[in-house]
C-alpha cells in the first residue's frame, strides 16, 4: 500500500475483516480429520462389510484412501479457500481515502476519498456487536453508498475515519487574494512543485 501513496499521503490504520467468517472453516478443518479417522477405523474393523456384504478386504485400501481424499477435498475446497479470501482482503484508512483490497492473484481495489464523504453510518448485528465489530457505510455524491464489511473494533476505526476527515485541509477557508489555506506538508498534489498545470 505505501508505493500507492500520494505524495503527503499517510497510512492511519491497516486491518482485516473479523474473522468470524472463518469459523465454519475452522471448524470443518478440525472435524474432518476425526470424522475421516472413524470411518476409516470403521472399515478396517470390517463393519462396514455387515453393510455391504460384496466389499472384500481388497476394498480395504481404497475405502480407507477414500477417506482421506475427502479430508484433502475439505481442506483444499472448502477451507483454504475461504482463509485465503480472508487473508486477501484488507482494509487501509490513510489521511485522504479508505481503500478496500480484495484477492491475492485476482486483485480488486474500492476507494472512497475523504473528501467526497457525506454520511458515515455503522451497522451491527447482534453478533457482531458481542465480537465488537461492524459493516461501516460511506456515503458519498459520486459513489453512491460504499460498504467495508466485518471492520474490526467498528467503534475505533470509525473515530479513525472521523479524525482524518476533520483534518482535510477545508477548501473553502479562502485566503485574501483568492489563495487557500493549507496547513504545512499537506498542500495538494496539482499545487506543488511538478504539478498540474491548466495554462
Amino acid at each position: 500500500m505505501r508505493k500507492d501513496l500520494a505524495p503527503g499521503e499517510q497510512v492511519i490504520v491497516t486491518t482485516r475483516p473479523q474473522p468470524r467468517k472463518l469459523a465454519g472453516a475452522a471448524l470443518a478443518f478440525v472435524v474432518s480429520p476425526a470424522l475421516a479417522a472413524f470411518a476409516s477405523a470403521w472399515i478396517i474393523r470390517g463393519e462396514a462389510r455387515r453393510y455391504v456384504p460384496f466389499l472384500t478386504p481388497q476394498w480395504t485400501p481404497w475405502l480407507v484412501a477414500a477417506c482421506a481424499g475427502a479430508v484433502a477435498w475439505v481442506w483444499l475446497g472448502y477451507c483454504l479457500p475461504r482463509l485465503l479470501r480472508w487473508h486477501g482482503t484488507r482494509y487501509t484508512l490513510t489521511s485522504r481515502r479508505m481503500v478496500a483490497r480484495y484477492g491475492r492473484l485476482k486483485r480488486r481495489d474500492q476507494q472512497v476519498d475523504l473528501a467526497w464523504i457525506r454520511n458515515l453510518t455503522v451497522h451491527e448485528t447482534v453478533l457482531q456487536r458481542l465480537l465488537r465489530s461492524g459493516n461501516i457505510s460511506l456515503e458519498t455524491g459520486y459513489q453512491g453508498v460504499v460498504i467495508f464489511q466485518d471492520v474490526p473494533e467498528v467503534a475505533r476505526f470509525r473515530e479513525f475515519i472521523l479524525d482524518a476527515i476533520g483534518e482535510l485541509p477545508d477548501e473553502g477557508d479562502a485566503q485574501p487574494g483568492g489563495a487557500t489555506h493549507y496547513p504545512a506538508e499537506a498542500l495538494p498534489w496539482d499545487m506543488r512543485e511538478g504539478g498540474r498545470d491548466d495554462r
